[in-house]
């Protein structure tokens, strides 16, 4: 009997333990160029499979994408079976490019989920504002982890390539949906924002906002600064760094790259994609 009790009671402190473990996360941004562009032998049909083996190779648990048409996000997860996906066209009819945000479905639960639109009616898909040249818009989850018991939001967007003053504003709206969750909310941002990192309005304005940059914070650091690589090798002198993994709340991070991955001269985008190693504390 004594024996009995012992054994239960052990394994209610181990459970306890494991609900208090912090959750190690691997997060990636990946802008996988959208399918339908006239790239020649960068076309979305010979560089898919080096998409998929992109993402196998860096393994992450959560990942978010930008200029992901539908039929590239089935490709994908048809590729990738772990994982699944939440996201819709970013156009009024639902349409169009997407912000689609990838999980693997084994170990995250998506409790939650949303999109808005970055202008000045973000509740009306398909909405533009201020000099905006497209529509743009940002995916949300909220996740939960149930071996830690840890919760936490993941956004995902992509800021207009024109409009500096849309991009300042988008990053003032994201920051502020991402205040309203609370100060001790575990939140990752992953996006192509079109900007500079610490050296942009839009950048400046989500580090104000409470978040912090994966590339300054994490303890180590690979890769060149550079993101977008216009399907080349690395430019030394390209400093343009604007896809970024950002984060507040009890987030940790352990490691950023910038992610150089081709085959024989294959790059699987024009943009580099970028991982990060991040921890949720309990």
């Amino acid at each position: 009997m004594i024996a009995k009790c012992l054994i239960a009671t052990l394994a209610v402190c181990l459970v306890a333990t494991a609900a208090l473990a912090d959750l190690p996360l691997d997060v990636m941004s990946f802008n996988i160029r959208y399918g339908t562009a006239n790239d020649g032998e960068n076309a979305w049909r010979h560089r898919r499979d080096t998409v998929i083996r992109t993402i196998r190779k860096y393994d992450p648990d959560v990942f978010g994408t930008q200029e992901c048409l539908e039929f590239q996000a089935q490709y994908m997860a048809q590729n990738l079976p772990r994982y699944r996906w939440i996201g819709v066209g970013r156009d009024a009819d639902g349409h169009g490019e997407t912000t689609a945000v990838f999980y693997k479905a084994k170990d995250l639960i998506p409790i939650e989920s949303g999109h808005f639109w970055l202008s000045e009616t973000p509740g009306v898909p398909g909405s533009v504002s201020w000099d905006s040249s497209l529509t743009r818009m940002v995916t949300w989850v909220r996740f939960h982890h149930p071996k830690t018991g840890t919760f936490f939001h993941f956004f995902n967007t992509h800021f207009d390539h024109v409009g500096a003053e849309a991009r300042a504003n988008s990053a003032t709206l994201v920051a502020e949906r991402i205040g309203a969750l609370g100060p001790d909310a575990a939140v990752i941002l992953t996006g192509d924002f079109n900007a500079r990192g610490e050296a942009s309005a839009p950048w400046g304005n989500l580090v104000k906002g409470g978040l912090r940059d994966a590339w300054i914070s994490a303890e180590k650091r690979v890769g060149p600064v550079g993101t977008f690589g216009g399907w080349k090798n690395p430019d030394p002198a390209n400093d343009s760094r604007i896809d970024w993994i950002l984060f507040r709340g009890p987030v940790t991070a352990q490691y950023c790259e910038t992610v150089t991955y081709n085959e024989k001269g294959r790059y699987p985008s024009d943009h580099y994609p970028v991982f990060a190693r991040l921890a949720i504390r309990n």
